[in-house]
């Protein structure tokens, strides 16, 4: 017996967990505005500045740190409580407040200008959630569990810490440096692909797993002038 579209559509919001489409956002220039001034929204302005976004704080007062980030001009503050229309010209808000009845009226705003929409430990009231992240330079992995135990995603982070160390950050710049100097240097579209895969295979991160950066980076620097000489 197959299930109703009715059922199904209701069960969907009895949950925390949504299937999410995944995306990377470019937010440079763009306005971010902030709710909030504790140490959670501190959180949240961090890689808000480092993607570029226009950072907007809604608080009456700031952490140390947001204080510090807002003399060097890295956000701009508005000292006050929430009001309606500070979200209407923004492409990303983030609710980082303790009250309830303010991220909901924040969450309403947000549905009614078409808002991304972050609110903190409230799936329900979100359009989009803030997955558990790890960086290794260029290489940027999100983990998110939809909602249902975002500590959990922060212990699947903390595992891949340590499978994905430090290393491959030296060696994700490498391969850039690599693949600019390929695109250059090698015409030919099918030996500069073989190339590239071949320093982006299992192999090569066995390699630099079990013999460090500088093995692998010596493979790889032997690869590409080899495949330049042919």
């Amino acid at each position: 017996m197959t299930n109703s579209p009715n059922k199904h559509k209701k069960n969907s919001h009895l949950s925390s967990s949504r299937d999410y489409y995944p995306a990377f956002l470019d937010i440079s220039g763009k306005q971010c505005v902030v709710i909030g001034g504790g140490k959670v929204a501190e959180r949240k302005c961090l890689p808000l500045i480092m993607g570029g976004g226009r950072v907007v704080v809604i608080s009456p007062q700031l952490t140390q740190r947001l204080e510090a980030l807002k003399d060097k001009g890295l956000l701009r503050h508005i000292s006050r409580h929430y009001r309606k229309g500070d979200i209407k010209a923004a492409f990303v808000a983030i609710a980082a407040t303790d009250s309830r009845e303010i991220n909901t009226k924040v969450a309403a705003e947000a549905a009614m200008h078409n808002t991304l929409l972050n609110v903190v430990d409230t799936p329900l009231l979100c359009n989009f959630i803030v997955p558990s992240v790890l960086r290794r330079g260029p290489l940027t992995i999100a983990i998110s569990t939809g909602g249902v135990s975002p500590a959990m995603a922060k212990t699947i982070r903390k595992n891949l810490e340590v499978l994905y160390s430090a290393e491959l950050s030296k060696y994700m710049r490498l391969l850039n440096s690599i693949r600019t100097k390929a695109m250059k240097e090698i015409p030919d579209k099918t030996k500069r692909s073989a190339l590239l895969k071949g320093l982006a295979s299992q192999k090569i991160m066995r390699i630099l797993v079990e013999n460090g950066f500088r093995r692998a980076r010596n493979i790889a620097l032997t690869s590409l002038q080899t495949m330049i000489s042919e």
